[in-house]
């Protein structure tokens, strides 16, 4: 008689130089309370430290230079922690062979050290390692692409697809469009119409996606009636020629801000074709004229890491309606700050 075969647990992966192991269950999981690029990013890290012991009550330890970036102080830190703490999460899960809904907290109790040379002590909640211990599906991260996307709607959908893309017998998937919504982890309240969840945070995610990762992307609607209800999100693994455009977008496209993310001194570019900022989308030419280029490259130096295009197009909202500014550009460099503050990256 054969013997059964054993599953493959995700606690079983092992991370490596290059990469991190992310559960499955904690890919597709639903925000009750949103968390920031920042957050997630930090909270992939907290994972990866804890990983040789993720299943076991122990409290974990890194260090906060690691998780600070080009930050010089721990204030970020201590908020993303925060988020973390409070931030409830929908996690579906299989126990006894049926599929279950379970609502856990992200982070454990932790203690951070006074010194910003200090330490982090934190733990992972009980219920969240019974989830991680029988977890058999995982998604494998490549740190370089995980600090180099610029959006949280991009660093989620990459983290869908790398949890998917070495399925042999699936190249595509559906979801509701409330389901991929709570998946991105977007805010209740915004982008509630297709056209704007597909032109803020759909169509920047894949094309980031399809050109730092190593599959192409696509997520097409699928309407019932008048209205897209479902999407279908597909994926494919490049070819040899195209991965190495992906090596050379990641070494080229934007060191400086891969370097600080993770907390490096900026190293020097090797000489390269100068890549120049993106250019307005037509979406926007055709919503608006352009401000002075002045103010674009301003912003760009204030706020780096924010999508220009996609707060120029929440400030021409929020202005619809109200008394035309004497100066736009300055009026929309204030309200830049504004957002930039209420919406941490």
């Amino acid at each position: 008689m054969a013997k059964p075969t054993t599953q493959y647990r995700t606690v079983d992966a092992r991370p490596s130089r290059e990469s991190l192991v992310k559960p499955g269950e904690l890919v597709d999981l639903i925000e009750v309370t949103p968390l920031t690029l920042t957050d997630r990013r930090i909270y992939n890290q907290l994972l990866e430290k804890a990983w040789e012991a993720i299943d076991k009550p122990v409290v974990h330890v890194i260090a906060k230079s690691e998780l600070r970036g080009s930050h010089n102080s721990n204030d970020r830190i201590g908020e993303s922690i925060e988020r973390l703490m409070s931030a409830i999460v929908k996690v579906e899960a299989v126990w006894d062979g049926k599929p279950a809904v379970e609502r856990v907290q992200l982070l454990g109790g932790n203690m951070e050290m006074a010194r910003t040379d200090g330490l982090l002590e934190y733990e992972i909640p009980p219920r969240l390692r019974k989830i991680i211990s029988n977890s058999t599906v995982f998604a494998r991260l490549q740190r370089e692409i995980m600090f180099a996307l610029s959006s949280k709607y991009a660093l989620t959908l990459y983290e869908m697809v790398q949890k998917r893309g070495n399925l042999r017998w699936r190249s595509s998937e559906k979801f509701s469009l409330d389901a991929l919504r709570g998946v991105l982890g977007v805010p209740k309240g915004k982008l509630t119409s297709w056209s704007n969840l597909r032109l803020r945070a759909i169509d920047p995610a894949v094309a980031e996606v399809s050109a730092l990762s190593d599959y192409m992307v696509e997520i097409q609607p699928i309407k019932t009636g008048r209205s897209v209800t479902h999407v279908e999100l597909r994926w494919w693994r490049k070819d040899g020629e195209a991965r190495g455009k992906v090596e050379r977008a990641l070494q080229f496209a934007s060191p400086g801000r891969r370097a600080k993310a993770e907390g490096r001194a900026e190293e020097p570019v090797p000489d390269a074709p100068a890549v120049g900022p993106r250019p307005r989308p037509a979406w926007l030419d055709r919503q608006s004229d352009a401000l002075k280029t002045e103010t674009y490259e301003t912003a760009r130096l204030r706020y780096p890491g924010y999508d220009i295009y996609f707060v120029e197009s929440e400030w021409r909202n929020w202005m619809q309606g109200k008394e035309p500014v004497r100066d736009p550009d300055r009026a929309f460099l204030a309200f830049f700050r504004t957002y930039a503050e209420a919406n941490p990256i």
